[in-house]
């Protein structure tokens, strides 16, 4: 690990505690019970199995769509779609729990597969626009996003709803097609074994292939990308299709490992999270698991904060707040870098004019 990035670590660091310190100011002017607040809110996931196992299984979706993030961002391709993707692949996955047939082990793997390939495919539509009549991938995937969502819905209100049921929800997908609980009496089920591959696969590809190898010359530079002989184009493409993919098996196992039936009538907002899960790594794989049970268990310990004290979940927002508006900044701890850097420099040239010196003598 070179030096920039242990500096952007310890940047990212500072920022979470910074803004940390600055929550628990605000929760010792709103709050009559301070400390119990407090206690809750940093150690309450902490104090039972089924408390601790919520953050992790809050956690497995977040992570799927921060590596998409992470993957798209690399090639300096700011699609925001992975939220879109995410619920798409749920939708698609519910297709194949409801109307296939399958052995337990096939049907989970077909669907994920399936939600995997139709998220690729409508993040394919921003990278085509970008390539073909260069619109800005940004603004296209965010619109794509509500195409996606209200198309969701008309396939899930329209052909898969489950009239006799009390609610906008689908019919039961079969019990083949879920994913088993992998610790009993808790909701933590084997998707998250899928999510750690994902991680493994996605570093690999980032950083040991010549595919991954060229997102990472686009993102860093994309006219001596060219200049190498890289084709821009087509990573400009494959990066978001990737990103789309890793965002659609992301909403097909969340739907399959957390719910007997599709039930979302609004996006889930998977998506915006995994942004800051993105920022939070420094678009590194390797990081964002991190990033996301950091992100997840602040978001679970907000929430017994709130069920248990005087002071509301929505504190959680203040810090995702802070530390991106930190963490974004470019000028901060900079100063401190360049002094750090110039008193290097300095020694370094002390260091050779006395070995000069020396030579001389």
């Amino acid at each position: 690990m070179n030096k920039d990035n242990i500096f952007e670590i310890f940047r990212t660091l500072m920022a979470i505690v910074i803004s940390l310190i600055l929550a628990f100011i605000i929760i010792f002017f709103i709050s009559k019970q301070p400390y119990v607040a407090l206690s809750k809110f940093l150690l309450g996931p902490l104090s039972k199995t089924r408390y601790f196992s919520n953050v992790l299984e809050m956690a497995i979706p977040l992570t799927f769509t921060g590596l998409a993030i992470c993957i798209m961002f690399k090639a300096n391709q700011f699609n925001l779609g992975a939220e879109g993707a995410f619920f798409m692949g749920a939708v698609t996955a519910t297709i194949i729990g409801i109307k296939f047939s399958l052995p337990g082990l096939i049907h989970p793997i077909l669907a994920i597969v399936c939600g995997g390939i139709i998220g690729g495919i409508f993040l394919f539509i921003p990278a085509f626009l970008k390539v073909k009549w260069n619109a800005n991938e940004l603004v296209s995937s965010l619109m794509l996003n509500y195409v996606m969502f209200y198309l969701g819905i008309y396939i899930v209100n329209y052909y898969l709803r489950d009239s006799n049921a009390g609610a906008m929800v689908s019919y039961k997908l079969k019990t083949t097609a879920l994913l088993p609980n992998l610790i009993p009496k808790t909701r933590l089920h084997y998707g998250i074994l899928i999510a750690i591959l994902m991680i493994i696969i996605t570093y690999f590809f980032l950083f040991r292939t010549k595919w991954g190898y060229a997102i990472r010359m686009v993102g860093f530079n994309s006219k001596f990308a060219i200049y190498s002989g890289i084709n821009n184009k087509s990573v400009i493409l494959y990066s978001q299709i990737i990103g789309g993919i890793i965002a659609g098996i992301g909403g097909a196992t969340e739907l399959l490992g957390m719910y007997s039936r599709f039930q979302w009538q609004n996006l889930p907002g998977y998506g915006w999270d995994g942004v800051i899960v993105a920022i939070l790594s420094r678009n590194n794989p390797v990081l964002v698991p991190i990033a996301a049970f950091f992100l997840s268990y602040l978001r679970i310990g907000a929430d017994l904060m709130a069920r248990i004290t005087d002071v509301p979940s929505e504190v959680v927002s203040v810090i995702q707040a802070l530390v991106i508006m930190l963490v974004a900044a470019e000028s901060f701890l900079a100063k401190w870098k360049h002094r750090v850097i110039a008193k290097k420099a300095i020694e370094e040239i002390k260091a050779e004019e006395v070995n000069m010196n020396e030579q001389y003598i």
